[in-house]
């Protein structure tokens, strides 16, 4: 095993004493984060019943038994009532009259969980899970994981549902499976053990951020500062502005590094918790994660509640957002207000899904003809300072997301092309085509600009400035 000798520990002069000043630092709503975390709702949820459907032989399910599955996928409603929500994803069918319901996905779906698994399938991506397996596995101590805590991390890690069999026991030079006794309850537990260390891999983002701007190798102890994004209107009192410099100028101490020697409330200790919390956000690919899933593992690694102090205390690193029944710890650097700025490419995938998902949340059908669901809730503009009813806004973004419905298309646009008369595409509609595209950009390197012009036409693409803008922005031919 591992000797300590691996770790590499900080000298005795950064043993510092605490001067944090305990100024009240209040929580400010971030819009946009709320938007990149509030987009994803119910599809964590909705994979995992996926794949439960896919596992079965018949790639079908009897509805009776998946209604015991809410508890184990912590559904927010019954499984009955998340199929009928979302009907562009599951069809319900009986396969004979003496036999119950069952439920099976649309083509549409299953043409999405085909090019899923075709990136699970990937010698790159491959590779590149496996790399942050392995990270995230060297932040620990002793260099492994409980299975129990590491499948809490697999949605955002990128892992595949049986990660186990598909890809860990094709890298038998990397990981094996273990039984320790878990020090929280002493009881058996199996464990994910990194074999041996990697040395090439032990360098934190910001080590290599740092090394690739100056072109010469890191040296240890250097003063590497956070990135740090307040909100609008946010201001820090003097003295906690004061502080937070000072707090950036001390050594950085890579996250790879045991430094449980230092005391536990200094300022050197703090900068190196928010390392820790800072690579293991980075090590994610959608570079956010589900509070009590951080609080876990902090408490695993020894932590404590000094993950918690860290996301309190610097709000301009770390975001914390209450939406969808939850609270989910997000790294602010990464987004570029509601985007997500590294392209990942099974994030690509899952925002496809969230399209196919929102054509069943946001249309529904009555007497034949397509019509809006109304949200009435207030939300104000960021940019604008004005306060606007969400519902007119859901019903012009709408309007423009029918024009990009085309008929045989199979990957998440609609089946029959909308039918919209009288209105002129020209510059006076350019804020409904920014929102629409916004809302499109995220999944940007699926849905090429000949594939945007075969929807809609080639004179409307020309005829609007904005849209061809925002198009040779985020679409690549």
């Amino acid at each position: 095993m591992l000797s300590m000798a691996l770790w590499r520990r900080v000298p005795h002069r950064l043993l510092l004493i605490r001067s944090f000043v305990y100024a009240r630092i209040k929580w400010v709503r971030d819009p946009y984060l709320d938007i990149a975390v509030e987009r994803e709702k119910n599809l964590k949820e909705i994979l995992s019943l996926k794949n439960q459907i896919l596992s079965s032989p018949s790639k079908s399910l009897p509805l009776s038994s998946l209604s015991r599955l809410k508890s184990h996928f912590n559904l927010p409603t019954s499984t009955s009532k998340l199929f009928q929500n979302y009907p562009s994803i599951f069809s319900p069918f009986q396969p004979s009259p003496s036999l119950p319901l069952h439920v099976k996905l649309t083509p549409q779906a299953m043409t999405l969980h085909k090019e899923e698994l075709a990136i699970h399938n990937s010698p790159p991506h491959r590779n590149d899970v496996v790399n942050r397996l392995v990270k995230l596995l060297m932040l620990t101590k002793a260099v492994r994981l409980p299975l129990h805590i590491l499948d809490k991390f697999k949605f955002d890690l990128g892992l595949p549902t049986n990660y186990i069999t598909f890809l860990l026991s094709d890298y038998p030079d990397y990981f094996q499976i273990c039984e320790y006794k878990n020090p929280s309850d002493g009881k058996e537990t199996l464990f994910l053990e990194l074999i041996s260390w990697r040395n090439e891999l032990a360098i934190s983002e910001m080590e290599k951020r740092a090394s690739f701007s100056d072109g010469v190798k890191l040296k240890k102890g250097l003063p590497l500062r956070f990135s740090m994004k307040l909100p609008n209107g946010f201001d820090l009192e003097k003295k906690v502005k004061n502080w937070v410099d000072a707090w950036q100028d001390l050594p950085y101490i890579s996250p790879y590094e045991n430094s449980f020697h230092l005391g536990p409330n200094s300022d050197q200790a703090e900068k190196w918790t928010v390392a820790v919390l800072h690579e293991l956000l980075w090590l994610l690919v959608s570079k956010k994660t589900e509070g009590k899933n951080v609080f876990c593992l902090g408490e695993y690694l020894g932590f404590g509640n000094r993950f918690k102090k860290a996301l309190m205390h610097f709000p301009g690193i770390f975001y914390v957002s209450n939406k969808i029944r939850t609270q989910t710890v997000v790294l602010k650097e990464a987004y570029r207000k509601d985007f997500l700025m590294e392209k990942h490419p099974l994030m690509g995938m899952r925002f496809r899904y969230i399209h196919l998902m929102n054509k069943s949340e946001k249309f529904r059908k009555r007497d034949g003809v397509p019509v809006f669901r109304r949200k009435r809730k207030v939300m104000s503009n960021a940019d604008e300072g004005e306060v606007i009813k969400e519902d007119d806004k859901i019903v012009e973004e709408n309007k423009d997301l029918n024009l990009l419905s085309g008929s045989g298309s199979n990957d998440g646009f609609d089946d029959e092309p909308s039918k919209v008369q009288g209105r002129q595409w020209d510059d006076s509609c350019a804020n409904d085509v920014n929102a629409m595209v916004r809302n499109w950009a995220q999944a940007s390197w699926y849905y090429p600009l000949n594939n945007i012009r075969s929807h809609i036409g080639d004179d409307r693409v020309t005829k609007c400035k904005s849209f061809v803008y925002y198009c040779q922005k985020y679409y690549k031919n």
